[in-house]
């Protein structure tokens, strides 16, 4: 059996009048992530750590922002895509270990529901995605609320 390890980060600049879209759901907030896509940074994160521990480069890559076919598209089609893409290398996910960091909206109460969204999305059970929040201490551009970013790491298997 193969076993690897990808890390992946992301971040998006918050915004007016565009929606939350975080762990594809969309979150209630006074501001949204600006991006070519829905900006679901989680996500992003996600499917770069997975492109990397399969060391198929990146998620910009694979879907350019350059790309119309990509604009306003939902991230979770993008993670289906990449969930599909490493499969097409012999490799599934086997587990998602991730950190959101944001000072606002709080984000612990969606975890729940991020994780039954984006569990089969990637063919594992929900006990295999771990979604934590943390805060910047007000720190940095996240603590004066001007982003969000957020941190993936996930292993990948092969028989």
């Amino acid at each position: 059996m193969t076993i690897r390890v990808g890390m992946g980060y992301d971040v998006h600049k918050l915004v007016e009048g565009r929606d939350l879209w975080l762990g594809g759901i969309k979150i209630d907030h006074t501001h949204g992530l600006l991006g070519h896509s829905d900006a679901d940074v989680l996500i992003h994160a996600i499917c770069d750590a997975m492109l990397g521990a399969a060391n198929m480069r990146d998620i910009g890559y694979h879907f350019p922002d350059t790309g119309a076919e990509f604009e306003g598209i939902d991230s979770k089609i993008l993670l289906r895509r990449t969930t599909d893409l490493i499969a097409s290398r012999g490799y599934r996910v086997s587990n998602v270990d991730s950190t959101i960091c944001a000072e606002r909206p709080k984000i612990n109460p969606h975890i729940p529901t991020m994780q039954a969204v984006l569990a089969p999305l990637m063919d594992v059970d929900v006990d295999a995605v771990s979604i934590k929040a943390t805060t910047t201490e007000r720190l940095g551009f996240t603590g004066r609320m001007e982003g969000i970013s957020a941190y993936a790491t996930v292993l990948i298997t092969k028989e």
